[in-house]
Formats: structure tokens, C-alpha cells, sequence
């Protein structure tokens, strides 16, 4: 831990800085997705593959990434994920093809995954331990500002200029985080352990750390299986005019900005009992969106309650797996990390995926009710892995 709290402040500022440019090209896509599907002449289940392939990059890249990159200094590997972030939406700035597109998404994927898993444990050293979901809910701030800000923004600038100044805007953002890195992130940060093949068995065979990924995957994927699809819901179901429907992204964002924080601060000392809650809440407010989504009033109500929702499960989920991963495979925290950044994505892309199919077979409407089933099984997961947990500590009083 960095003992100077204002170093602690502004390597947090850093990783907020750098989690906001990694934010906003990972939902900048949801924005921009009818007027990449009508440019390059696509249909919507197609463009809506730029969300869920960029998940899935996430999904498959985190774990092995880290694991190889697990011997670099820190500050260094920030420094080169900036660049391949960097790169991969130059490439997508540039892209005429979807298949061009998609690759440069890949690219793109790969450094935010490893970014978002040595990030959070980053986030968790800096501060004492009764304060790690705050430092990670303070770095996961620039993924809610991102969706304030960078997502509305960014579908303002496609709009009025064309999708692809969108991903050169966020060129730049990546070059302010890259300095953000070089300037605020101290060097004597140590270097990640090298996690054994062994260890990493241990960590994807540990049935509660296990349990932990579903969770996070079903739990936070949910939510995507309507969010991803949301600017063509708000525009085609619930009526609003796309310039309105720019305005609306904003609203939404703010309410996940208000969620993240009160979910940071409710996971601090409890985590697994404030999740259950969440995901209870959030699967309520999805399977009521399915009927209050044709009408513009009720429809804005419940959307913002989901934003609410969205990311306020996200630090208790995170501060959980590295408290397990502590208890039960200490030498691979970091890849433990990954891994349910790789969770998180893994739920992305299918609840994208799910989008898509249930979006062209069905209707956009159905695809909230679907969101809310994969909530509930959350919910179910939870209640389980509670259960569990108080078995454990009920074994460890009694062999005291």
C-alpha cells in the first residue's frame, strides 16, 4: 500500500483516467450502432456483434494476458496496454469494412482486459483493507463517467460528424490517459507473482470462486442483453426522437454514476448480502421495463432505475473473488482478478449476443424480460453462495 495518501489519490485519479478512455470505446458502440449498421451497410444484429466481440476479446484475453504478463513491472504494462489501446481504435477510426471493425475491436478488447484485472488489484493495495470496494467502485468511476459522458458524447459526435470521428476522439482520450499513467502511477509499484500453472487450476476448479464468475456473469450480463440494444429501444418501442435519445444516454449514465458509488460503499464490510439485494432490485426493474417501455413517462422511470442498477453490483462482485482468491489460492489474486473481468465480459457478450437474437426473432421489447431471467438466476446464485459462506465461518468458529 502507498503509505502518502496523496500519491494514493492521484494513482486512483490515474486509473479512473485510464478506465474512462476503456469505458467509453467498450459501450461507445451501443450509440453508434444504427449508424455504423446503415454505413457499412449491415443489419442491426450484425453492428451489435462491435459490443459482444469486444466482450468476448475481454473474456478470452484477461486471464492468459495477465498471467504472461504477470512479471513486468506494473507501471510499464500500464503504459503498453495504453498503447495497444491506442492502436486498436486507430484501427476502427479507419475501418470501411465490419470485418475491419471487428478486428480493431479485438485489438482494443485485449488491453482492457488486462487493464481492468491488475487495475483493480491496484486499486484494492492502495487503500486498507476496509476500504478496497471504495478504491475499486473510485477506479470503476471512470467506467460510469465514461457512460455519463464519453458514451452521449461520442453518439453526439458520430451523429453530427460520422461514427468514425467518434473512435478518433477516443484516440485522444487514450493519449491523456497514457500520459495520466506516466505521470501520476509511481514506479515502485511491485512487480505481479508469477502465477504457476498449478495455481491458476487451482483458481478455475475452486468451486466458490466458481460459483463467484456465474454469478458475475449472469448478474452483471443481464443488464446488457437490453442496454446494448437501448438507443434503438428508446427510439423505435418508447417513441423518442434520436437527438432525445442522445440526452437520455446521459441521464441513464448519471444514474450508474449515483449506483456505482452507493454500491461501492454498501459492499465495503458485507458484500454477498448487499448483492443479493442488488440483483433482486435490478431483476424487478427489468421485467417491469417490458411493460412500461411503450410509454415515454414510465419508460424513462424505470430505464434510469435499471442504470441505477447496472454497475452498482460491480465492486462488491470484484472485492468478493479477490477475498476468496486470498482465502483459497493467494498466489494467483491477480489472475483470480482476471478472471472475473473475463466473467464480467463473458456476460456481456452473451447477454449482447442474447440481445441480438432475442431482437430479431422476437422484438426489442423482449429482450427485457430475457435480461431479468438472467438476473434471477443470479439472485438464486447469491442466496447460494451466502449460504456457503456461512457454513465456512460457522467451520472456522467452531475449529477455534
Amino acid at each position: 500500500m502507498i503509505a502518502d495518501s496523496p500519491k494514493s489519490t492521484f494513482a486512483l485519479l490515474a486509473l479512473a483516467i485510464s478506465a474512462f478512455a476503456i469505458g467509453t470505446t467498450e459501450f461507445i458502440s451501443v450509440g453508434l450502432l444504427p449508424l455504423i449498421a446503415e454505413d457499412l451497410q449491415t443489419s442491426l444484429t450484425t453492428a451489435g456483434l462491435t459490443v459482444s466481440i469486444y466482450a468476448l476479446g475481454i473474456t478470452l484475453g484477461a486471464p492468459i494476458l495477465t498471467s504472461l504478463t504477470s512479471t513486468m513491472t506494473r507501471k510499464t504494462l500500464l503504459l503498453w496496454i495504453m498503447v495497444v489501446f491506442i492502436i486498436g481504435n486507430s484501427l476502427a477510426a479507419g475501418a470501411t469494412t465490419i470485418g475491419v471493425l471487428l478486428a480493431a475491436r479485438i485489438v482494443s478488447s485485449l488491453a482492457h482486459g488486462v487493464f481492468m484485472s491488475i487495475g483493480s488489484t491496484i486499486a484494492a493495495d492502495l487503500v486498507p483493507e476496509h476500504r478496497r470496494a471504495s478504491a475499486i467502485s473510485i477506479m470503476f468511476t471512470g467506467l460510469t463517467v465514461a457512460t455519463i459522458t464519453g458514451v452521449p458524447i461520442g453518439t453526439f459526435i458520430g451523429q453530427q460528424w460520422g461514427w468514425r470521428l467518434a473512435f478518433a476522439a477516443i484516440v485522444v482520450v487514450g493519449v491523456v490517459a497514457f500520459i495520466a499513467n506516466s505521470v501520476l502511477i509511481p514506479s515502485n509499484l511491485p512487480k505481479g507473482v508469477r502465477t504457476t500453472f498449478r495455481d491458476q487450476l487451482k483458481l478455475v476448479t475452486n468451486g466458490r470462486l466458481l460459483l463467484m464468475f456465474v454469478i458475475t456473469a449472469l448478474g452483471y450480463g443481464g443488464t446488457f442483453v437490453v442496454f446494448t440494444f437501448l438507443s434503438p429501444l428508446l427510439h423505435t418501442v418508447t417513441g423518442f426522437e434520436e437527438n432525445t435519445v442522445t440526452l437520455l444516454l446521459l441521464v441513464y449514465g448519471v444514474a450508474i454514476a449515483v449506483g456505482n458509488v452507493i454500491g461501492g460503499k454498501a459492499a465495503n464490510r458485507k458484500p454477498l448480502p448487499a448483492l443479493l439485494v442488488m440483483f433482486l432490485l435490478q431483476a424487478v426493474v427489468l421485467f417491469t421495463l417490458a411493460f412500461t417501455a411503450p410509454y415515454k413517462a414510465a419508460g424513462l422511470i424505470t430505464v434510469i432505475l435499471m442504470g441505477l442498477f447496472a454497475f452498482m453490483n460491480v465492486a462488491g462482485l470484484q472485492v468478493f473473488v479477490l477475498t476468496l482468491a486470498k482465502r483459497y489460492v493467494p498466489a494467483a489474486v491477480d489472475v483470480a482478478s482476471a478472471i472475473n473481468i473475463a466473467a464480467f465480459n463473458a456476460g456481456i457478450a452473451i447477454g449482447a449476443y442474447l440481445g441480438g437474437i432475442v431482437t430479431e426473432h422476437m422484438g426489442l421489447i423482449h429482450t427485457t424480460w430475457v435480461g431479468g431471467i438472467m438476473v434471477v438466476a443470479a439472485v438464486v446464485l447469491t442466496g447460494w453462495s451466502l449460504l456457503l459462506e456461512g457454513r465456512n465461518a460457522a467451520q472456522a468458529e467452531a475449529a477455534s
